[in-house]
């Protein structure tokens, strides 16, 4: 179907126990988006803080653990036609979203954040984890054939029509429980990148400045976090080498209509 030059969007916020972090991050978020909550059992009165400074807000409970799984569910529950990952820690800028938003119309399929851009830049990075992601990056490049600069960033947006092509593990339709599945964890943002390359969408890099988190401490974890997304990249790469052919010449038939559908679309918008 054709893609509108005026789209609606979806903010999905997976959250656990950022009440206070919420205080200052709603406020600055675009009246006009939908607001999707995504809660992993917060104990700190996140959704009730939610629910009072943005009465419009969705909140859906996630249906098993880990930042993945929240991801899914937030997906499924959107309704835009654009979907906006979003961090509750503060570390990501509202006021980059138009820039996301621009980059999706031009063309792009998944328009990605980067760090690593003279306009973008980190407030929070360590030269640690400056080092980590430069290697990991740099054999995801060799791997899936991208020009990715910043593979572990997770502040992207992308058309929410590409989301059935990723072959995520269900969220709200799915299992519950205290189980994880593939995808589940923090591993989502790596399974996401290699996922887009390996269907063929186009991607756009957009430059974007990583703030600090406001309240709290990090749930990063520098050398396990790191081996994680290392183990995902090659797992993610023996999954494309051994994909069902017919599925992803299938996808990308579906891509070349829809584009097709996009430019009449927009010929017809224009005139």
């Amino acid at each position: 179907m054709a893609r509108s030059a005026h789209p609606t969007v979806s903010i999905v916020i997976p959250t656990l126990n950022e009440a206070r972090n919420l205080e200052v991050v709603l406020p600055e978020l675009p009246a006009d988006a939908e607001l999707i909550l995504v809660d992993g059992r917060s104990v700190d009165g996140t959704i009730e803080t939610a629910q009072r400074i943005r009465p419009d807000i969705t909140v859906v409970r996630q249906t098993r653990k880990g930042k993945g799984n929240a991801l899914a569910c937030g997906f499924e529950a959107a309704t835009g036609d654009i979907v906006v990952m979003f961090d509750a820690d503060g570390s990501a800028d509202p006021a980059e979203i138009p820039a996301f938003i621009d980059a999706l119309i031009a063309g792009a399929d998944f328009a990605k954040g980067t760090r690593f851009h003279k306009d973008g830049g980190s407030d929070d990075i360590t030269p640690l984890r400056r080092a980590g992601n430069w290697m990991l990056n740099f054999l995801t490049n060799q791997l899936f054939r991208t020009r990715f600069t910043d593979l572990c960033y997770g502040y992207n947006a992308f058309w929410r029509d590409i989301v059935p092509f990723l072959d995520l593990p269900p969220g709200l339709r799915g299992e519950r429980g205290d189980v994880m599945h593939w995808g589940d964890g923090f591993e989502i943002e790596t399974v996401l990148n290699c996922r887009v390359a390996v269907a063929g969408f186009s991607v756009s890099e957009v430059p974007s400045v990583e703030r600090p988190r406001v309240f709290g401490t990090t749930n990063l974890r520098t050398f396990a976090d790191g081996s994680r997304v290392l183990v995902t990249i090659m797992k993610e790469w023996r999954r494309g080498r051994t994909s069902d052919r017919r599925l992803l010449e299938r996808t990308r038939a579906e891509m070349v209509r829809d584009s097709a559908a996009r430019r009449a679309g927009s010929v017809h918008e224009a005139a």
